[in-house]
């Protein structure tokens, strides 16, 4: 009986998932798919979400790591603060985030006028776009890395240092190559996240086509103006990109 009830609540819930992503290629018609890629929104759209989306994961891994690693091993004070800010955007609304950095890096913001002197405008901007990324992202790739660092062994990193290598290329050569398998996670969460994201990026970046317009936002736009196809053309894209990512990233952790 327990077997046939775990059977039947998972065979419902990977139903439940799979039947909308079914339903968007039934409803797909090759003809209408080739045309709506076609358009040049749709290909400002796809390629500023690559652009954006990969630049966003650049800053996350760059600035993500060393903190993800500091929480892991780090002992310093405010350690268990900084540890639920960096995952309070996790659970923040996307529309709530994106008003918060448009109150901080708006035009009209906190640091508007300082940075305005400076020539620079965020708002309403690619910059925003990865800025709204990153925000929303980033938790998800330090929460992995982080679990990914407390789980390697340090004797082998003690090891690494009494034959001569010093904390870098410990680092690099150890640590990094045995908490892989988590990175790898979390660089895939991350960026699905970031591909996928949507408030954050409407309020703060705005729908400027080849400026803040990214796949997602393409599919709300040809949604409200009444293309079905196109939006779902768009829709399957989103869906296939994704897809194929974590194809790739999971056959890499294996290997």
């Amino acid at each position: 009986m327990i077997r046939a009830a775990i059977a039947v609540a998972s065979a419902l819930l990977v139903a439940f998932i799979v039947l909308p992503l079914a339903g968007l290629v039934l409803h797909l018609e090759p003809r209408a798919f080739a045309a709506a890629l076609a358009t040049p929104s749709a290909r400002n759209a796809l390629r500023l979400s690559v652009v954006t989306t990969a630049l966003s994961l650049g800053l996350t891994v760059a600035f993500g790591t060393p903190l993800a690693y500091a929480l892991a091993r780090g002992r310093f004070p405010g350690r268990r603060v900084v540890d639920a800010v960096v995952d309070l955007p996790i659970v923040v609304p996307p529309a709530v985030a994106g008003l918060a950095l448009l109150l901080v890096f708006g035009r009209n913001g906190t640091l508007g006028p300082a940075l305005h002197a400076l020539g620079i405008t965020l708002s309403f901007s690619t910059a925003a776009v990865v800025m709204a990324q990153v925000f929303v992202a980033s938790p998800f790739y330090v929460r992995a890395a982080r679990g990914g660092f407390t789980t390697v062994d340090r004797t082998l990193e003690a090891a690494s240092e009494t034959l001569g290598m010093g904390p870098l290329r410990t680092f690099a050569y150890v640590t990094v190559p045995l908490a892989a398998p988590a990175l790898l996670g979390g660089l895939v969460l991350s960026w699905a996240r970031a591909l996928g994201e949507f408030g954050a990026t409407i309020m703060f970046a705005g729908n400027l086509t080849g400026i803040s317009q990214t796949l997602p936002l393409a599919v709300y736009l040809d949604l409200e103006s009444g293309d079905v196809a196109g939006a779902t053309a768009l829709a399957v894209t989103l869906v296939a990109l994704s897809l194929a990512i974590v194809i790739a990233v999971r056959a890499l952790a294996r290997d």
